[in-house]
């Protein structure tokens, strides 16, 4: 009898290395975008092991490193990102280059002795994704219930400051309602099929309602708090904690930071800080929040082409910080509505784009205000944006 246990310990890294290729090309895994070939690995080779000790001489016992492995698979794609298609597709491939790398072994061998090879590598495989959507599931779940805990505190927050301000009340509960629907939707179709307890494995479809229920609770908790940024800064509860700051290492982190949701719309950034100040002093936590909304912004709003941060000093106590795009631009008409509150500008086809709150702008302005700075914006339809924001090397506290 043929031993296909053997064969497939030898051609164990020879599988990892061809199915990690398939998984970093297939566009429709588009969560390996920027994790390294380690972490795409994971434990795809302790579920190889598995399999060939269960082609040798099938035993359960011998099968834990595989629930052990699936496990953490499906815990480590869900702090990943990945939703639960791309985990199906994964193990599709995986599954797809084992036969490939076994087929030319199975010519040499009888009927009998491949049928029993394709059951076994089947049955464990459907084995490990079953291991690995359960512990999916329950980080998808404990995901929800933190989220859910951090939704409930915000809002007690924002009830509270909501009440010294009511200008923006309507429009913020507005904005509320879609996502909040469909949390509420999703949240109650799922309890209910939950409390059925059918014998269906209808995981994947379980799955997907989760992952509903989260981006939705993500989008409300990004509206939330960009909110009570606002709320803050109008009650005057924002305070300034001035200290000595390194401006490149500042932008260097922006630009880690955002590098990769650049890189996903094939957008370069660039950086021009040779004339930049070393050191300025102010408040480093809301600089960065300024610099880093101004570049998702232009992200956000750019198809093709480059994002452009640059930095100079302008005399002895001013510096800027200049952020520039070449997005869709923005109405001559629209450029003095900008910074206000829950105002979107739209591509050709929207009205808006999808992700934008309308507060991102209007936060910047307010933190440049605190900062005791100005900020400017020269924008052509269809050739891009540039905003500059000037600043005090030190600011008063």
């Amino acid at each position: 009898m043929k031993d296909f246990s053997q064969l497939l310990r030898d051609k164990t890294q020879k599988i990892i290395k061809q199915w990690v290729e398939a998984v970093r090309r297939d566009k429709k895994i588009s969560s390996t975008n920027n994790l390294t070939r380690t972490a795409i690995k994971n434990h795809v080779d302790h579920v190889l092991l598995a399999l060939a000790t269960v082609l040798s001489q099938y035993q359960d016992d011998e099968v834990q490193p595989l629930v052990q492995a699936s496990l953490h698979h499906g815990t480590l794609r869900a702090e990943q990102g990945f939703d639960a298609a791309e985990i199906a597709r994964e193990y599709r491939l995986l599954r797809n280059t084992i036969f490939v790398n076994l087929e030319p072994e199975w010519l040499k061998a009888s009927a009998q002795e491949v049928m029993r090879a394709v059951h076994l590598i089947d049955m464990v495989l459907d084995e490990a994704i079953a291991y690995c959507f359960q512990s999916y599931t329950q980080e998808r779940l404990t995901e929800l219930e933190q989220l859910q805990n951090q939704l409930t505190l915000n809002n007690q927050e924002l009830t509270r400051l909501v009440r010294a301000n009511q200008d923006n009340l309507s429009y913020l509960a507005h904005e509320l309602k879609n996502p909040l629907t469909s949390i509420i939707g999703y949240s109650d179709l799922f309890l209910r099929l939950q409390r059925q307890k059918s014998e269906e494995k209808d995981s994947f479809t379980h799955l997907e309602h989760i992952d509903r229920v989260l981006r939705s609770g993500r989008q409300l908790l990004h509206l939330i708090n960009d909110a009570l940024e606002i709320s803050r800064y109008d009650a005057g509860q924002m305070k300034l904690h001035s200290e000595p700051i390194n401006v490149h290492e500042l932008i260097r982190n922006v630009y880690e930071m955002l590098e990769p949701l650049a890189s996903h719309k094939n957008l370069q950034i660039i950086i021009n800080c040779n004339r930049a100040p070393n050191e300025v002093v102010t408040d480093a936590l809301r600089l960065q929040q300024i610099v880093t909304n101004l570049v998702s912004n232009a992200i956000r709003y750019t198809e093709s082409g480059t994002i452009k941060i640059k930095c100079k000093t302008l005399d002895i106590d001013k510096w800027s910080v200049t952020v520039s795009d070449t997005g869709i631009g923005i109405e001559p008409e629209n450029q003095v509505q900008i910074f206000e509150p829950y105002f979107r500008i739209g591509s050709a086809s929207k009205s808006f784009l999808p992700g934008s709150t309308g507060l991102g702008l209007a936060i910047v302005s307010r933190l440049v205000k605190l900062l005791q700075g100005e900020i400017s914006l020269v924008s052509q339809m269809g050739v891009g944006s540039t905003f500059t924001v000037t600043l005090p090397l030190k600011v008063e506290v």
